[in-house]
Order: structure tokens, then C-alpha cells, then sequence
């Protein structure tokens, strides 16, 4: 088990949707704790494979992707798995195993929270 801790932006009470971790990034400066939450997601997704592997995860029919479906991005498949791990203990993937492959999927809610992140604050009256 890792002793990695998951993004809050990422670790919803159950039965709740994700929330961001953070206000969008126009809306004030963030304070340490917020911008070290963020920074950890931004390196998660700042190696190419790993933002080929999310995206592929992402776009992939009905929202889940078997690992045997994902792994050709120019990686031998220990690296690929190291890959998939970074992401899942970032709080980007889930996964489930079903026999003898692993299933990842971006929940809906995750991809909302990075959206409200990079989205320009609503002006205040």
C-alpha cells in the first residue's frame, strides 16, 4: 500500500462529487497548501506518457480503459505501470481488477474539478 496521499481536489467524502482543491486560478493568489495540491496534479500530468495514458484513459469508449488497451505509447510495460501508479496516486485514476487485467477510468467529477481550476473566476458585485 502506498503512503502516498491522494489530491483533495481528488478524495471526495463518499457520495459526494470531487471539489476542487483549489479557487480557479483567477480568482486570488493561492496559499501554500493550495498551490502544493495543484503543483502535485500539474506533475502528474507534466510527462508525456503519463498525459498520453490519461488522455488515453479519458477518451476511451464507455470511459474505462483495460491496461491492455492503453499501453502502446512507446514504453515498455513496467514503465507504463509506473506511469498508471504516478496518476492513480495523484488522484487522477481509479482502477479495478477484473481477472488478470487492471481497468482505469477518470471519474466525470475529476475532469469537472481540473475544468473549475483552469476556469476564470465569475466576477464578484
Amino acid at each position: 500500500m502506498s503512503n502516498t496521499k491522494a489530491l483533495p481536489l481528488l478524495d471526495p467524502a463518499p457520495g459526494e462529487a470531487a471539489a476542487p482543491c483549489c479557487p480557479p486560478l483567477t480568482e486570488r493568489p493561492f496559499t501554500a497548501d493550495e498551490a502544493e495540491t495543484a503543483a502535485r496534479m500539474f506533475k502528474a500530468l507534466g510527462d508525456p506518457v503519463r498525459l498520453r495514458l490519461f488522455s488515453a484513459v479519458a477518451s476511451h469508449e464507455g470511459g474505462e480503459a483495460c491496461v491492455c488497451d492503453i499501453s502502446d505509447v512507446g514504453v515498455s510495460q513496467p514503465t507504463v505501470s509506473h506511469h498508471l501508479k504516478k496518476l492513480k496516486e495523484a488522484g487522477l485514476l481509479t482502477s479495478e481488477r477484473r481477472g488478470t487485467w487492471v481497468f482505469y477510468r477518470v471519474e466525470p467529477s475529476v475532469l469537472a474539478a481540473m475544468g473549475r481550476l483552469l476556469t476564470r473566476a465569475a466576477p464578484t458585485s
